[in-house]
């Protein structure tokens, strides 16, 4: 057997070679007017055989072919078939050119293509000899034509009638005109080929198959290609595509039969070379038949045959086809069908093996008069009969009876329609042929419900969100086989059968096909909503009512709205790109649908009359975002690009453009309302911005004070997919959500999803399926929208609004779109995920796509579309010019830091009345009546009411003094932290619990009341968090800078989990954006053998971090001056943060007391205090100070263990001098102070921590450059070590007892 080749030799033109011949004979009357393949052809193979001895035919005059015909609605092929899988329907006009500019496609365009294998309905019920509209003028020997108006007033009228009925039939009133012609041409060709024909012995087989699962599962594909990417798929594609697969299991259906140097000889093809015949209208209204080849069929996926398919159909319509699409086609498909014939046996051309015939789509004569519910009710679906007509010398009738089994097989079979819904990938699963299942035993009611249940709680795993079609390798698929109704019981006979539905979509019943075509259009088009999660039920109903109603259309207004905030998102970046080229600016191309995203949200939070928007965001897109949505000036952001520092922090360091905050007001575009907008600066740290941002807002409110239902400022959180599922601060931040102390009402979560991090994958980058999967451990929705559907983004972005309005909980967006450039603009993305960018370098973007929506739906048109642009573009080149020119040899401003940014208190009195002490420890001794104070709590109380009359004030009561003081004086004091209502060491108290019935009584709140100015004192245990509970402090003393602000860790190292707040934002938030905050941390500190984590609070790393007075450290050793350095923070105008190391053991320590005088009769704070020994407050000597040889210098707790050894010792010879602030240094002071004893030789500086540790490292470093003529001074402290502290006690009392030995050695 020889195998040939993919394209058979050039005499093997089957049914075309009646188009070689009318090719001949144009070639003879002008070789220059055919193509040059035409050309090279016939001067190297002389005339075609048919052609021989017949004369020159001018206009050539076809007929009718039934295995041409165009078909009707009930065809085995729609009426969509001539339409592309991307959606080009356009109809053809034929081409009309001279003769000397055609070529072969060309010449076939004169014979516009009416469809493919089948008549149009108005064809077959004409006389053939009739032309349509389009037709030229007849040749004096054709036979009579309509008119061309005439024509056109017949459709005109057939279109503007009643619709007739089903079975009305259009009989013509006369026959035609009777005579003869001859038959010329392509027409007379055909005829020939007809008569060859005749020498093919053939057979024909006949079998009828199943059509329900191939309406079913076509009526799918093209619901979803409509709603996603446009087209249709045919009925002809599924049955083409079958038989390439039928034929790859019977191969010898692609034989044909030649004769070989005089012998009979098989020739098997090299490829499945499957041939469509196409029905060719010509200009005159007659009708030829052209069969064009799919080349190598076997080798093309469902979508690739599709594309090749239509390839051949769109260049057949556009006049484009080649000699080779003619040649070599090794088996045929036609499809007679359309005109309701139930099989034919069509003529078997010479070079192939066998054609293939579809007949019609029809139920069972018997059951065509039944009704739809009828037939619903028996399970009764169409048929369709194919016929294989093969040449019996080569093939038999049982391998063309198999031939047709397979391909029956095929159009039922799973694989094959796994295979074809992968290709164009669909995400349903398909129709399954299964037996119909009565309902007997089964409650199919209640296997209906189950699918709707399914539906609500996973469709979103197909809905189409991602606008690349892209899969992560070594990402898991997801099970949601629940969403196929087989899985419930239910099969494609159910499909039209009615169901109780129990109210869903607002029907109580329905037919399974109105259910599933309900549940996709909510569950699974460009949204995925996540909700059912959710605990409380009326959210669930409340969202489902919403989601099911389905999105609504914008108005033409809108749409232009969105696509002029697309259009600004886009241009901005790309005149950034144009003009700044190799500047960093981590731009929001591939997510540019953030603008008109975050634009909805806050018009929506204007229109329900919200006072304020706070946005915490990371960098990438953060410019656009600034320009875009807050308002920030063009002009200032060029000004930053060409180099100058933010004007907003005067002598500072400043930071990068985009890490910059900015306030904005925002006009809604189509309500009266208005909103002030906020984006908070930002460090690199990701995510870190968050518990500010719920700070600042949590702040505002409270400053507002709408009562519980004011939440009338509204956080909107900006987050990168990877940071999102990698860095803990996003599960702190939203675990604060509904906490009373911390809650705002509800936060809008934006998750800007790449798809990727830096260059990390998502496989490589999260263990859950989704990266706002946390969202779902604290009962939020979730909505995942396609990035690249605008209007449902949108959508999105109202509802999630609307939802925090009505709840009042946090609730989530993923916005799942993807990074057009690297990390940074300068990053190459493509050499880490190369299959990855290459779908994005070829991805249109977001606002063309949305433009061409628009304008092929005629919502625009390209000339608004391009002004739109145009005017934004101006704009933008106006205003960089003006920059350009103004900063043209400009110099940045001189950085002279921010020491002098602010004004330093000075003569502030923090002393209170002995009244007011008196009136604090009342509120604490006296709770309401009825009040039950806990056994333990109730000496406490009456110890507080003695203090504040008879002194010994302990460290507790001297700070709710202090706090409460200034609650009553009209200070809002938040006081919040890891068990600080009660204390870590039970020191507190600020709120006492009812014994019997947990009621709460808060003493300062109702001093606070009392006092009827404003004031309040809110205290607040946090969850266990450091970063976001200090996060959160820190945005509430930035939103309301006149609060009174502090945040408690239970013991002082614990604030190492938030180190990136205290480096990013309490040390520098000054420095790098003139963000000023007087927060204060309380943070436990002391060595008393309590081990390596609860000793010390890392003074070292705080001092490292202060410069220019940035922030104030100190260690107060009594309760009194601890109140008067909160109170001269409270009262002064200086905006900066505030670091206590506060005590532990010293909380009870009885040396470690104040009197009532020292709260108020001392009118401040003591940054130094000299040895009460030798001088008196006032700086007065009270002792011989001669005496002294040694200055012990301490801090903090060691100054009582130091004085009760020098109590102990009765020395005279040294001075104890405690230093109570650590920075600013109190130089001056100090040196005051060191001036008092003329005689010392020698300080030592005293520390419990070691060498390494603790204030020695920075005051070593200071104290000699600010004292001038300082005495040496020397450390006493703990050896050098990586950790603070030991965790044996022993060695700890050995250790303290070293350090006190050396302090007082000679």
């Amino acid at each position: 057997m020889r195998r040939a080749p993919a394209v058979n030799s050039d005499n093997s033109f089957g049914q075309n070679q009646w188009l070689v011949d009318d090719m001949y004979q144009q070639f003879t009357k002008d070789p220059e007017s055919v193509d040059k393949e035409w050309r090279e052809f016939f001067e190297k193979n002389g005339a075609p055989e048919s052609s021989a001895g017949t004369e020159p035919s001018g206009a050539h005059k076809g007929t009718n072919s039934n295995t041409a015909a165009k078909k009707s609605d009930n065809a085995s092929s729609s009426s969509d078939e001539a339409k592309t899988i991307k959606g080009k329907r356009a109809e053809h006009k034929a081409a009309e050119k001279k003769p000397s500019q055609q070529n072969v496609a060309e010449k076939t365009a004169d014979r516009t293509v009416s469809h493919i294998e089948e008549p149009s309905a108005h064809a077959r019920n004409t006389n053939q000899a009739s032309a349509p509209a389009a037709a030229k003028p007849a040749r004096h020997d054709a036979p009579k034509v309509h008119k061309r108006a005439q024509v056109q007033r017949e459709l005109r009228a057939k279109k503007e009638a009643p619709s007739q009925k089903r079975d009305h039939v259009d009989i013509p009133s006369s026959l035609p005109e009777a005579g003869s012609k001859k038959i010329r041409g392509p027409q007379k060709a055909i005829a020939r080929n007809m008569d060859i024909s005749l020498e093919i012995p053939t057979a024909t087989s006949v079998r009828d198959m199943p059509a329900r699962l191939m309406f079913e599962n076509r009526a799918m594909i093209n619901e979803q290609l409509k709603r996603t990417r446009g087209g249709k798929i045919s009925f002809t594609h599924i049955i083409g595509y079958a038989l390439v697969k039928a034929v790859l299991a019977h191969p010898s259906m692609n034989n044909r039969y030649e004769v070989v140097d005089g012998k009979p000889t098989i020739v098997t093809p090299e490829h499945i070379n499957l041939g469509l015949a196409i029905d060719m209208t010509n200009k005159d209204g007659s009708r030829n038949l052209v069969v064009a080849s799919i080349p190598a069929a076997e080798t093309l996926s469902f979508s690739e045959f599709v594309d090749a398919y239509q390839d051949i159909v769109v260049r057949a319509r556009n006049g484009k086809l080649t000699m080779k699409d003619f040649q070599g086609v090794t088996i045929s498909l036609t499809n007679p069908g359309g005109i309701g014939t139930r099989h034919s046996i069509p003529r078997l051309t010479k070079g192939q093996g066998t054609i293939v015939g579809v007949g019609s789509m029809d139920y069972p004569a018997e059951f065509q008069g039944a009704s739809e519910d009828r037939l619903a009710e028996l399970g009764v679906g169409k048929l369709v009969t194919i016929t294989s007509t093969y040449d019996h010398r080569i093939i038999q009738g049982a391998e063309s009876g198999e031939f047709l089994r397979e391909l029956g097989r095929l159009l039922i079979n799973d694989e094959f329609w796994d295979d074809i819904f992968k290709s164009l990938k669909i995400p349903y699963v398909p129709f399954r042929w299964e037996q119909d299942l009565p309902n007997i035993g089964v409650d199919k009611n209640t296997r209906v419900m189950q699918l709707i249940e399914a539906y609500r709680s996973r469709g979103h795993l197909i809905a189409d969100t991602d606008p690349l079609q892209w899969h992560q390798p070594g990402l898991p698929i997801p099970d949601h086989r629940d969403l196929d109704f087989a899985t419930h019981g239910l099969t494609l006979w159910d499909l039209d059968r009615r169901f109780h539905v129990g109210g869903f979509a607002g029907q109580e019943v329905m037919t399974l096909r109105e259910v599933l075509s309900t549940l996709r259009s909510a569950y699974t088009l460009k949204v995925g909503y996540e909700y059912n999660h959710i605990l409380d039920r009326d959210e669930r109903l409340w969202l489902e009512e919403r989601i099911e109603a389905g999105q609504p259309k914008p108005s033409r207004a809108e749409q232009k709205y969105i696509l002029q905030k697309l259009n600004a998102a886009e241009a901005f970046e790309n005149f950034l790109q144009t003009k700044y080229v190799g500047q960093k600016r981590f731009s929001l191309e591939g997510a540019e649908s953030l603008i008109p995203l975050m634009d909805a949200a806050i018009d929506t939070a204007a229109a329900q009359g919200l006072d304020e928007v706070v946005i915490g965001m990371a960098h990438r897109g953060r410019l656009n975002v600034l320009a875009n949505v807050v308002g920030k000036p063009f002009s200032q952001i060029f000004t930053e690009f060409e180099g100058n520092i933010d004007p907003a922090s005067p002598g500072g360091s400043g930071d990068v453009k985009y890490h910059l905050g900015e306030t904005g007001h925002f006009i809604s575009m189509f309500n009266d309302g208005e909103v002030d907008v906020t984006l908070t600066a930002n460090p690199s740290h990701l995510e870190a911005v968050n518990p500010v941002a719920e700070g600042i807002a949590r702040a505002k409110q409270d400053i507002l004070d709408r009562g519980n239902e004011g939440f009338s400022v509204m956080p909107i959180l900006v987050h990168g997919d990877a940071a999102m599922t990698g860095l803990g601060i996003m599960q702190e931040t939203v675990n604060l959500s509904q906490l009373r102390g911390y809650t705002v009402g509800g936060t809008v979560h934006i998750a800007v999803n790449n798809q990727i991090g830096f260059t990390t994958t998502p496989d490589s980058g999260r263990s859950s399926q989704y990266a706002t999967d946390l969202a779902k451990a604290f009962g939020c929705p979730v909505f995942h929208v396609n990035g690249n559907d605008p209007e449902a983004v949108v959508w999105v972005a109202k509802l999630a609004v609307e939802y925090r309005r009505q709840f009042g909980k946090d609730v989530f967006i993923d916005l799942i779109c993807y990074r057009r450039r690297g990390h940074n603009e300068a990053d190459d993305p493509s050499m880490t995920q190369p299959e990855m960018y290459q779908i994005i370098d070829n991805k249109p973007t977001v606002r063309d796509i949305y433009t061409r929506s628009l304008v092929g739906r005629g919502d625009l048109s390209e000339d608004e579309v391009e002004i739109v642009k145009r005017d934004f573009r101006e704009q933008l080149e106006t205003v960089f010019n003006d920059v350009r020119a103004a900063e043209k040899g400009g110099k940045p401003a001189e950085q002279s830091g921010i020491t002098s940014a602010q004004e330093l208190p000075r003569g502030l009195d923090t002393s209170i009345t002995e009244e007011e002490v008196a009136a604090i420890g009342d509120v604490f001794t006296n709770p309401p009546e009825g009040f039950h104070l806990h056994p333990r709590v109730a000496p406490l109380a009456k110890k507080r009411g003695e203090m504040s009359r008879n002194g010994k004030i302990d460290w507790g009561f001297g700070e709710l003094l202090a706090l409460g003081s200034l609650a009553h004086e009209g200070k809002l004091v938040r006081l919040a932290g890891e068990d600080t209502r009660r204390g870590t060491f039970t020191q507190r108290h600020a709120v006492y619990i009812d014994a019997e019935n947990s009621d709460e009584y808060n003493p300062l709140q109702k001093l606070a009341q009392d006092g009827d100015n404003g004031g309040r004192f809110l205290v607040y245990n946090s969850a266990l968090t450091e970063f976001a509970g200090m996060g959160f402090e820190y945005g509430y003393s930035v939103g309301n800078p006149h609060a009174v602000v502090a945040w408690e860790a239970q013991f002082g190292d614990f604030a190492n989990g938030a180190q990136t707040i205290i480096d990013e934002y309490v040390s520098s938030g000054e420095a790098k954006w003139g963000q000023q905050s007087s927060l204060i941390l309380l943070l436990p500190h002391g060595y008393e053998g309590m081990g390596p984590d609860h000793s010390s609070m890392r003074i070292e790393r705080y001092l490292q971090l202060c410069a220019e007075g940035s922030m104030t450290v100190a260690q107060p050793s009594t309760p009194a001056n601890y109140f008067h350095l909160l109170r001269r923070h409270a009262l002064g105008d200086l905006r900066r943060p505030l670091i206590v190391a506060t005590p532990k053991s010293m909380l009870r320590n009885k040396m470690a007391t104040s009197s009532v005088e020292d709260f108020t009769t001392v009118k401040r704070f003591h940054s130094v205090i000299n040895d009460p020994n030798f001088v008196d407050a006032d700086g007065n000597a009270t002792g011989d100070t001669s005496k002294v040889k040694k200055i012990l210098l301490v801090s903090g707790k060691l100054y009582w263990d130091l004085e009760k050894r020098r109590q102990k010792d009765g020395r005279d010879d040294l001075a104890i001098i405690r230093l109570e602030m650590l920075h600013p240094v109190p130089f001056r002071r100090l040196k005051e102070a060191f001036d008092m004893y003329p005689n010392a030789t020698e300080i030592r500086f005293c520390q419990d921590e070691p060498a390494n540790q603790g204030p020695w490292p920075f005051l070593a470093l200071h104290l000699p450059e600010l004292v001038p003529d300082m005495l040496p001074m020397r450390r006493v402290s703990r050896r050098a070590q990586s950790s603070t502290a030991t965790g044996v006690s022993k060695v700890h009392q050995i250790e303290e007892k070293q350090l006190i030995e050396e302090a007082f050695a000679d």
